[in-house]
């Protein structure tokens, strides 16, 4: 069952902010990410606005390849999770994957496999220590790897930045350090660059046509710390709106909402707005969280309840039931609520719940 309130998703935000990774890293290769159904805009739907803009589309898994490949998408698919089991490989052979190896446990598959692959990557962890293999195991993977049926058509390298959101962190430099020495001698493409490295320019470091793997910043958000997207020239693509049910007067002393955690001191026009944590607006947003009334910021009051959240409408007295109200996206960056939230933006794009109703922009 579908709730009143609605995701409205930008393809031109989306495409948009695309082109703003390409300019921060000119001349490079672009696997877009949309995992975890695109950030939660829908996979199948960023497919279609990145196909053929994008060199190449990211996504966690073989299920989620297969998603697409089913849609009908064409474009390159690495599998960063890589294949677990044997259907899995034979997968990534009959539709065209590119997957990636990270644990030895992948190993037996990879023997007992002989299909051929456009490409095969290795995942090196220099530092993350999530997956991974060693770097001083690169130059023997490859010994092992390189006449094998899947590597036919090239076997590249990859890695992943632990601290990229914090460009000055010694980290990043160790990091990069370690893979430039593990493959500087092995033939094969790199790849290393997130959304933060790309914006940080430590994607300047990928050579001209390697490849980046730009993920949050296409949906709007800035990767770094401290930072929100405008100031990074990038557009929301997830607007979450949803209307005013209830505008009621109330006089000082009144409570709102469960626990009573907040009191009126003045004569107070309060708005009751048809969302809630059920709908992933998170339960945590505390008292004097933003959302927009007319281009107004109206501050939180009270707990977020399951369906529903309380605002003051001191800003907009004239406010009217059946007006919508603007949680994120245009004029409120999805980075400010998940500050003061206690979390990131990334959580609350994930996790908008399906009763939300999508139109698209």
């Amino acid at each position: 069952m579908k709730r009143a309130a609605r995701i409205q998703r930008s393809a031109d935000a989306l495409r948009h902010n695309l082109s703003r990774a390409r300019a921060l890293a000119p001349g490079r290769r672009v696997w877009a990410v949309i995992k975890a159904d695109a950030y939660g805009h829908g996979i199948e739907w960023a497919a279609a606005q990145l196909e053929g803009l994008a060199d190449g589309l990211a996504v966690a898994c073989v299920e989620e390849a297969l998603v697409l490949r089913s849609a009908g998408f064409m474009a390159p698919i690495l599998v960063l999770q890589g294949p677990r089991t044997a259907s899995e490989w034979a997968a990534c052979a009959s539709h065209g994957l590119q997957p990636v190896l990270h644990e030895e446990a992948q190993l037996p598959g990879l023997a007992g496999f002989r299909g051929s692959l456009p490409g095969l990557w290795i995942k090196l962890d220099t530092g993350m220590h999530r997956l991974g293999f060693v770097p001083l195991k690169a130059q023997i993977l490859f010994e092992q790897i390189q006449h094998h049926p899947a590597a036919c058509n090239g076997l590249h390298w990859l890695t992943h930045l632990a601290c990229a959101d914090q460009p000055g962190h010694p980290q990043n430099r160790a990091q990069l350090e370690r893979f430039g020495y593990a493959v500087s001698e092995l033939p094969g493409q790199r790849s290393f660059a997130n959304s933060a490295a790309v914006v940080s320019s430590l994607a300047m470091s990928v050579p001209q046509g390697e490849w980046i793997r730009p993920g949050i910043m296409l949906y709007g958000p800035s990767p770094l710390l401290g930072e929100e997207g405008p100031e990074r020239e990038l557009r929301p693509v997830m607007t979450v709106t949803a209307p005013l049910i209830a505008v009621k007067s109330l006089e000082p002393g009144a409570h709102v909402g469960y626990g009573a955690t907040w009191t009126a001191t003045r004569p107070t026009r309060a708005g009751v707005v048809a969302i809630g944590y059920a709908d992933g607006y998170p339960r945590h947003a505390p008292t004097g969280t933003p959302v927009l009334l007319r281009g107004h910021e109206c501050p939180l009051i009270g707990r977020v309840s399951m369906d529903m959240l309380e605002i003051d409408l001191t800003g907009v007295p004239d406010a009217r039931v059946g007006e919508w109200v603007t949680l994120w996206g245009n004029g409120l960056p999805v980075e400010r609520v998940a500050r003061l939230a206690g979390t990131i933006g990334y959580e609350l794009l994930t996790r908008v719940a399906d009763r939300l109703q999508v139109a698209d922009t």
